[in-house]
């Protein structure tokens, strides 16, 4: 064989090769709306590479932060049901449109702990495994925000000071409990919290510490209480169409990998709240906590909203009921 032939012949297995790798190669685009130094956008990027690594570069999973791809926080899994995405970042409260009943977390101090959601997600997660099978996709990891503070212009020592509070919530429950304490809420998803505060649309805002640093919200307000009273989680799902194109092998590296992972987010969002706590007040945040006689007071409004939502949606009875007893 003359030297280019061989050279030739090289370049052709090279080429071969190449070829079946990219052939191989599974490559999913996953849509996250928090900007890309949120603490979720970064537990999902370690989670891509922690895939790649465990497929041996098979499978490959490219993080659209931001909001990039288009989609709302409300359309996360329609989105990925329907394979617009195969795989989304989604917070679980926003998804209440399609499954009433995974609103469970966010009723106003039923989970207000982490070691409570721990809690709650072991008698829930197998509903919100079974409502996103129905939604052709699969559960990979949940992962809890920090506790939900109330950001405001001035600070709030009793409840009449949330009269007339025009506050951002999140979902229903959130509407119906600021509701209940004689705020004006405003459901909309994180995309349009900051352009609502600098239009005046909002003067008020409930989210965790950390989204309160994503807003840079003491460009807007001075004070902010830490009230915890709702639990909120973001869920990782991926297509079931595209998840069942994978081989067995990588299903179980990448199930594997996501358990692990789980519980080290768990620790990254509990440490997120302390650090992203400190950021607020160097800024100039004031950060209180509600006394005693306001934490009870809002409590007391708080439990006739879960009597009304379980009437409402009755499937989510026996997990609050199987909750509710262990816990007590």
């Amino acid at each position: 064989m003359t030297m280019k032939n061989a050279i030739l012949a090289g370049l052709a297995l090279t080429l071969a090769s190449f070829a079946t790798s990219a052939f191989a190669e599974t490559a999913w685009d996953m849509s996250v709306v928090w900007p890309e130094g949120n603490f979720h956008t970064k537990n999902a990027m370690k989670f891509a590479d922690t895939v790649k690594t465990v497929t041996g570069g098979e499978v490959v999973i490219t993080v659209h932060s931001g909001g990039a791809l288009g989609i709302k926080g409300p359309e996360g899994m329609t989105a990925v049901r329907d394979g617009i995405v195969p795989i989304a970042d989604i917070l679980m409260s926003q998804q209440v449109g399609e499954a009433p009943v995974l609103g469970v977390e966010t009723l106003p101090y039923l989970a207000p702990t982490m070691p409570d959601l721990a809690l709650l997600h072991k008698f829930f997660r197998p509903k919100i495994e079974e409502v996103a099978t129905s939604m052709n996709q699969k559960l990979l990891y949940m992962v809890p925000w920090p506790g939900q503070a109330v950001y405001s212009p001035k600070p709030i020592e009793k409840i009449e000071d949330v009269n007339g509070l025009k506050i951002r919530v999140v979902d229903s429950n959130g509407h119906n409990f600021f509701h209940a304490l004689g705020a004006l809420p405003v459901q909309m998803p994180w995309g349009e919290v900051v352009p609502s505060l600098a239009a005046g649309t909002i003067n008020g805002v409930t989210t965790s510490s950390s989204s309160g640093v994503d807003g840079a919200f003491w460009e807007f307000m001075k004070d902010m209480s830490t009230f915890n009273w709702q639990a909120s989680s973001n869920i990782v799902t991926v297509n079931l169409d595209a998840w069942n194109a994978l081989s067995p092998e990588h299903q179980a590296a990448i199930e594997l990998a996501s358990k692990q992972l789980e519980g080290e987010f768990w620790l990254v969002s509990r440490a997120e709240d302390e650090t992203k706590l400190a950021t607020l007040k160097e800024k100039g945040i004031t950060v209180t906590s509600p006394s005693p006689e306001l934490k009870a007071a809002l409590i007391e409004r708080a439990k006739p909203l879960w009597d009304d939502f379980l009437k409402r949606v009755p499937d989510a009875a026996p997990y609050v009921e199987a909750y509710l007893k262990a816990r007590n």
